[in-house]
């Protein structure tokens, strides 16, 4: 923290402080944003959760502007000079502007918060208790999951050779907006996109841009959605023209992680439990668990208790009763599961640049096992790549 030397008073940004500030954050002046000051060290600690955002956000935007200086018309596909790839996927800046939601739309709390925080989140956050949601929560459940189901089918049909994953974007805001809709992923903690569309070593959170996708990707599209208070989420990888067999064994493997764990879904189990079963298969045929990122509840609250780690011999609270709303979601790599996130704060990618892919679903626990809420209604609920083996 740097001292201020200034005397004009100024009062500490924490929220209901309002003792006079003479510390500034020192990270913040580097950055050269105005403000952060605050009383003392102790809430300038007791802030930090939502004042890095800051940081994030303005490095974000300085990362656009950059982009920005190359000639109109050139793409730029190194707007962070000096950093090391760990694979061969680049970005494709600039990126275009945060889509617009028409106000009739109900968005979530954090729609048009200026750093994308859910203070309904925050309020809970560090909680390990999990929601049993009532019968008329549940059927919003089923509904908002639907609708992501049928945004997620319509995302499926942009797949192809030569198409960018902005133009995949675009046709999931407008697919949300056709279903009175809010895309969840729009500001949440300044998410500059619609959905996620993470290419070959991109673990998850991949941001949409410029770039094709090319003969041989394979791609995952997460989709959440918001309506009438509820969030529905699922996604699936997906082929782009024709991929190597390694490519192919990688996502099949995936996607049974995910099933074989679905099917241990009932009353009584332990969400700890998830884990075991997806690493024992994924090790099984030679691959690796991501570990540092993992499902989660979800209905009112787009990310709330429990967590749901897809590693074995984690620590993951809880134990499974009716009512309970969560997602499974293993991230599965070609490589070791060891991450990295590229500069923009978001994007995950696979620490050796080998691929990643990536299954999910939203789960309701019933008296006798789980309802799949997000399950694609044709071809028995197969995934999409299933059909080009």
């Amino acid at each position: 923290m740097a001292s201020d030397g200034e005397t004009v008073r100024r009062v500490c940004e924490t929220a209901g402080c309002e003792r006079e500030a003479r510390l500034q954050c020192p990270t913040c002046i580097k950055l050269g944003i105005h403000g952060s000051f605050f009383c003392s060290q102790e809430c300038f600690k007791g802030s930090w959760s939502t004042h890095k955002l800051l940081h994030k956000k303005a490095k974000n935007e300085k990362s656009n502007e950059e982009s920005f200086k190359s000639e109109k018309g050139e793409m730029n596909t190194d707007p962070w000079p000096g950093y090391r790839y760990t694979g061969k996927l680049r970005p494709h800046y600039p990126l275009t502007a945060m889509r617009a939601v028409p106000s009739y739309i109900q968005g979530p709390d954090y729609a048009d918060h200026p750093l994308g925080v859910s203070e309904s989140e925050q309020s809970l956050k560090g909680t390990s208790q999990i929601k049993i949601l009532p019968p008329e929560d549940i059927e919003a459940m089923r509904l908002v999951c639907r609708l992501a189901r049928e945004v997620l089918d319509v995302a499926s049909m942009m797949v192809r050779p030569g198409v960018t994953t902005e133009e995949i974007d675009r046709a999931v805001h407008m697919a949300c907006l056709a279903r009175n809709c809010y895309p969840s992923p729009l500001n949440y903690y300044n998410f500059p996109k619609s959905c996620c569309t993470s290419v070959n070593e991109v673990i998850c959170h991949g941001i949409p841009d410029a770039r094709p996708v090319q003969d041989g990707d394979i791609v995952n599209i997460d989709i959440t959605v918001y309506r009438n208070g509820f969030h529905g989420d699922l996604n699936e990888t997906f082929f782009v023209g024709e991929v190597d067999e390694g490519s192919k064994k990688l996502v099949q493997t995936t996607y049974e992680c995910l099933m074989q764990a679905i099917d241990a879904v009932k009353p009584g189990v332990r969400y700890r439990e998830l884990g075991n079963i997806i690493q024992k298969h994924a090790h099984a045929s030679g691959f690796s668990v991501v570990r540092s990122y993992c499902g989660h509840g979800i209905h009112r609250l787009f990310h709330t208790a429990p967590n749901v780690p897809h590693y074995a011999k984690n620590k993951a609270v809880g134990v499974m009763k009716p009512g309970h709303v969560f997602t499974i979601e293993p991230m599965i790599c070609d490589g070791a599961w060891h991450d990295e996130t590229w500069p923009d704060s978001w994007t995950a990618v696979t620490k050796d640049g080998k691929r990643s892919a990536q299954f999910e679903h939203t789960l309701l626990v019933t008296d006798t096992g789980c309802e799949i809420l997000t399950r694609r209604l044709e071809d028995n609920g197969s995934p999409y790549f299933a059909s080009q083996l």
